[in-house]
């Protein structure tokens, strides 16, 4: 099972929907026959540089969305699990605490099962509880859904059952969900995004010890734009391609006798690969280290003020991402290359692969150039066409009633 079937408990709405507390509060009430305790968010997130390091210990650069998963819950004492997504049509899932297992639910109500599985098992006493939820994270998009519903789910619960749990705390819990309990194996961006970023920021994670950096992107006062174009090609992680590439960089690793990829500096990568024999491991050592290399000069150049330099960065990013990873698609390839040829500054895939989506840096007065022609192109090419949004650095994971 992977990241699509938590795709399919989120809504289809481009936006984030008006007073979607109100909606999980009414919803959650009709449902079960009382109002919530409380109404809680957290967001999908999309990725500026930095793909496929994080479980390599590297560097990531994620920025949270406005589109959130919002979840009305109570407590329940009795052992009694129930969950039900407004955004499926089907009856409320009736779990007990006591009979969580990993890998044995296939639909979208294991992430936030996982979670309570995951608290349970680290000796947390979370008794049961109601839960009714809605999404407007776009479906199958690469822009973690699935983190969304862990996220929101440990939060509440660890404000519900006065847990004392920190948000990087939470963030570790929710990737366990997604590791353990659904069965993919996610690095710790995702949910750090979603658990810890904040408002008009990017998030600079160090994946090996949890250390966050927020970095001011303010790209209107720079007349600048980050579009998100979800090539509309789904994508889901729990089919073998994402474990494949894991175990293959770290095969690499162990090849090179490191911990991690993170351990190779950039500056021995050439020697590194020469000693490689394996054409696809070399392919995967020289993305991931070029990638941290990556995350780097985006740092550098943010913190110089010299915003519209990273986009450059962003599509050799692409290129690695196509050549070295080989986990783009003929739709994202299309979005890039007609981008930067219509005048963007850079762009490239982002998250999971396999579609999803494509994140363009262009200058405002471009953005309807740019959009324009990513869209014709599609067209051209008898593609679905594309579902083009503003990537506005948003607020991380938060309680809202």
């Amino acid at each position: 099972m992977g990241a699509q079937q938590a795709d399919q408990s989120a809504g289809q709405a481009e936006q984030p929907a008006a007073g979607p507390e109100q909606q999980v509060r009414d919803g959650f009430e009709k449902l079960y026959g009382a109002a919530p305790e409380g109404v809680w968010a957290a967001p999908g997130r999309v990725n500026l540089i930095g793909e496929y390091t994080d479980f390599n210990e590297g560097f990531v650069m994620p920025l949270a969305l406005p589109h959130t998963a919002v979840a009305a819950f109570s407590r329940r004492d009795d052992g009694v699990l129930r969950l039900h997504s407004a955004d499926i049509e089907g009856p409320v899932v009736e779990l007990h605490v006591d009979e969580l297992a990993p890998l044995t639910n296939t639909s979208w109500a294991a992430y936030p099962a996982g979670v309570v599985w995951v608290l349970r098992e680290a000796g947390h006493a979370v008794t049961g509880a109601d839960i009714h939820l809605a999404s407007t994270v776009p479906t199958g998009a690469g822009l973690s859904s699935s983190a969304a519903l862990e996220v929101v789910t440990a939060l509440a619960l660890n404000d519900l059952f006065e847990l004392g749990l920190t948000r990087p705390e939470l963030a570790r819990i929710s990737q366990r969900a997604e590791n353990d309990f659904v069965g993919v194996p996610c690095g710790i961006m995702d949910q750090t995004a979603s658990a810890c970023a904040t408002e008009g920021h990017a998030l600079h994670l160090d994946c090996r010890d949890l250390s966050i950096r927020q970095i001011p992107f303010d790209l209107p006062a720079q007349g600048l734009q980050l579009l998100v174009v979800d090539s509309r090609v789904k994508h889901a992680l729990g089919d073998g391609a994402y474990a494949e590439r894991r175990e293959g960089c770290e095969e690499g690793a162990r090849q090179l006798g490191v911990p991690f990829l993170r351990d190779l500096p950039y500056e021995d990568l050439d020697a590194a690969l020469a000693r490689l024999s394996d054409e696809r491991v070399r392919r995967y050592v020289r993305h991931v280290v070029s990638d941290d290399h990556r995350v780097d000069e985006v740092i550098a150049l943010l913190d110089a003020g010299d915003v519209r330099a990273i986009g450059p960065v962003l599509t050799a990013g692409h290129t690695s991402l196509r050549d070295d990873l080989r986990i783009s698609c003929p739709e994202l390839d299309l979005v890039v290359a007609t981008a930067n040829e219509a005048g963007a500054l850079g762009a490239r895939m982002t998250g999971g692969g396999f579609g999803g989506s494509a994140v363009v840096l262009v200058e405002t007065a471009d953005a309807d150039t740019v959009t324009k022609a990513v869209e014709e192109a599609f067209a051209a090419a008898g593609y679905t066409a594309p579902r083009v949004f503003l990537a506005v650095p948003s607020e991380g994971a938060r309680r809202v009633v």
